[in-house]
């Protein structure tokens, strides 16, 4: 009886552990979660950007990103140099991939305005202004090449050197 009973329990451990293992999710997983993001979760599809995408506002969207967003996504928004951009789950995107320029300007402000829970996209609302907002998602629209700003200073070990 008590060997069954260690058997029992044993069994129930193991289960229980594997279980609890992680694993990264199929084909049909993503594609149902990024449907319902796109149709359900994530609002603004229709609301229009009202900055123009000047050269100027480029940079300005630029200067804002380096601001609020540059330690997750990288300076070029495509995580070159983030070291855990990979390792979250989910993983931080290239903000150039195919999926995430398939959003609206105004689902992607509504996206920086509001986060996405629980995937670790804080929300900027009363941190950025509107403008500010608006002006990411021109620069996002303009991305330069993967890698042609280098890393983030703060991964650099350069942070505070003159």
């Amino acid at each position: 009886m008590r060997r069954w009973c260690l058997f029992m329990l044993t069994s129930s451990l193991l289960l229980a552990v594997a279980g609890c293992r992680a694993t990264p999710p199929g084909r049909a997983e993503v594609a149902v979660v990024q449907w319902i993001k796109h149709n359900i979760t994530v609002k603004g599809r229709h609301d229009m950007n009202p900055i123009p995408a000047t050269a100027e506002k480029i940079e300005s969207g630029k200067e804002n990103f380096a601001f609020y967003c540059i330690v997750c996504h990288g300076r070029d928004a495509q995580n070159t140099g983030v070291p855990f951009a990979n390792s979250m789950s989910p993983p931080v995107p290239s903000l150039a991939s195919p999926h995430v320029q398939s959003y609206t300007d105004g689902q992607l402000k509504w996206i920086i305005e509001n986060g996405i829970a629980p995937s670790g996209m804080p929300a900027s609302k009363g941190i950025l202004s509107d403008d500010d907002m608006w002006t990411i998602v021109v620069y996002l629209r303009h991305l330069p090449p993967a890698g042609s700003l280098g890393e983030p200073s703060t991964y650099t070990g350069n942070e505070y050197s003159k």
